[in-house]
């Protein structure tokens, strides 16, 4: 029993250097890091617009032939997607009416699951899982910033919506990397970096030293982003390519959403949080 009191001390020092060793290290780079992590979670929608416009024809065919929609409603459908993600995109980077804005983008990503006929697609479920817990993480962060515009008034039921939002933001970010972990060819190296991930994604979930894990997946999910999803150097397939695009940039928005993870803290219902009350 001794023993495991020692090693348990031990590894709670060690953890506790180790985050101060990074907030030092990534202490001139704090002030970015919340305008960096929001433009990280919208490039997915920035680029998906550039993609619908500039593949306007091919788009249209899609809809209208392999998805059945008359002429008129895909134009339509695809006009409103791109004015939706670009007008919600922007005002979560300028930081205005984030509510409306992430309410807009979520919107996009359930209406593209029925358009383009993914909403049982597994894969494409899980990512859009992560995605949508970065804009939750965003809608949180919005409510922190109401609570001190509007200190001096009553702001209970403000502070229980952001603690939940916390919540489910932490919770739905780690799906993308549940869905990496078990797709593709296994190795030595992929099953050890899968336990890890799985770990570090655990302890996000529940909120236990969530900033550090927090970080680790953001350095995680970059290099496999990097060499993984590196569309840049497939030539092969025009349509692989768009796909690895696609992922490469679902994937930022993940980081994106870590990283403001990183900046705002887990949250009240977390082990973290817990721990500061005893």
């Amino acid at each position: 029993m001794a023993d495991i009191t020692i090693v348990k001390a031990r590894l709670e020092a060690f953890s506790t250097k180790a985050e101060e060793l990074i907030n030092q290290l990534g202490q001139p780079l704090k002030p970015y890091i919340p305008a960096i992590s929001r433009f990280l979670i919208v490039a997915t929608f920035l680029e998906d617009a550039l993609r619908i416009a500039t593949q306007w024809g091919d788009q249209i065919d899609f809809i209208e032939q392999r998805r059945h929609f008359p002429s008129g409603i895909s134009h339509l459908f695809l006009l409103l997607n791109i004015v939706t993600m670009l007008v919600g995109s922007c005002m979560v980077i300028a930081k205005r009416r984030q509510d409306y804005a992430v309410y807009g983008l979520l919107a996009v990503v359930a209406s593209q699951a029925f358009g383009y006929g993914l909403l049982f697609d597994f894969q494409f479920l899980l990512r859009n899982l992560s995605v949508t817990g970065g804009l939750v993480m965003v809608l949180s962060d919005s409510i922190v910033r109401q609570k001190q515009m509007f200190a001096a008034l009553p702001q209970l039921n403000e502070t229980d919506r952001r603690t939940y939002l916390q919540l489910a933001g932490r919770i739905l970010l780690v799906f993308l990397f549940v869905g990496s972990a078990f797709h593709g060819k296994w190795s030595l190296g992929r099953i050890v970096a899968s336990i890890l991930g799985l770990i570090a994604s655990i302890m996000v979930a529940v909120g236990f030293k969530a900033r550090w894990s927090a970080m680790f997946l953001v350095l995680f999910l970059s290099v496999f982003n990097v060499l993984i999803n590196n569309f840049w150097s497939d030539h092969h397939s025009y349509f692989r390519r768009d796909f690895l695009k696609y992922d490469f940039f679902q994937t930022l928005s993940t980081v994106g959403g870590f990283l403001l993870l990183v900046n705002m803290g887990p949250g009240g219902y977390s082990i973290d949080e817990k721990k500061k009350q005893y």
